[in-house]
């Protein structure tokens, strides 16, 4: 099940952060600031199964611009489809707030991460030099949420 993250939800989304995202695993208090509504442009959504916290996904929402800022899936329930019902949540949601299109970095060296957006019609349009705290490149992708974006029309 996709649900809204709530505060009981902050422990298991912040080991999650720190077992998916790694070195640029964001800090305790920025997530129970993202999930508290501290920043109000953040949504976190968590993906559960059998009452436990299985995947979070985090999108950030700033007039016509939705950005994907995180998708993270515990080890066991990776390659069950979890990952692509938190995007698909976070994109069916992104219109109803002003935005026309979703944009995110992933890691240049990540082919299966670049692969699974590019197969969800996610396009690469540029790329950030040294991004990563270890100096690899970000891959900027961007999906059309309505026509005229550009890209493939939703």
């Amino acid at each position: 099940m996709i649900r809204a993250a709530g505060t009981s939800d902050i422990e298991a989304v912040v080991a999650l952060e720190a077992a998916t995202q790694g070195a640029d695993a964001w800090s305790e208090g920025l997530v129970r600031d993202g999930i508290g509504g501290g920043l109000p442009t953040i949504s976190y959504l968590v993906a559960e199964t059998d009452d436990q916290v299985i995947g979070y996904a985090v999108a950030s929402y700033a007039g016509d611009i939705a950005e994907l800022q995180r998708i993270g899936v515990a080890e066991p329930a990776r390659r069950g489809g979890v990952a692509s019902e938190l995007l698909a949540a976070i994109v069916a949601h992104a219109p109803s707030t002003g935005a026309d299109r979703m944009l995110l970095e992933v890691r240049a060296d990540n082919r299966g991460a670049i692969a699974f957006y590019a197969a969800r019609d996610f396009v690469e349009i540029d790329r950030r030099a040294r991004y990563y705290r270890d100096g690899t490149d970000a891959v900027v992708m961007r999906l059309p949420l309505i026509a005229g974006c550009g890209g493939r029309q939703k």
